[in-house]
């Protein structure tokens, strides 16, 4: 994670994107007492944005949790998937 004022990320901010989105940074830029913006990669946002919608009911959670079990206690297979 990378952290950075809006000066400097101007200055630069090709070489920020670059690590963004090369090396999978987070980069938070400080805009004053606390405040900020956070800038991440797509791929970054939508892989949190699908853990929240995983985590988003108890349902879901609970149905996680019994798979993550069952995967601990040696109950999990392989499947061959097609390809395509």
């Amino acid at each position: 994670m990378l952290s950075t004022t809006l000066s400097d990320f101007r200055k630069d901010i090709r070489r920020y994107f670059d690590r963004v989105t090369d090396n999978f940074e987070t980069i938070i830029i400080n805009r004053g007492k606390d405040k900020g913006v956070v800038i991440m990669s797509l791929s970054e946002y939508n892989s949190l944005a699908a853990t929240q919608h995983e985590l988003s009911s108890r349902m879901n959670e609970q149905r996680l949790d019994r798979a993550i079990a069952k995967l601990e206690g040696g109950e999990g297979f392989s499947k061959n998937l097609p390809e395509g």
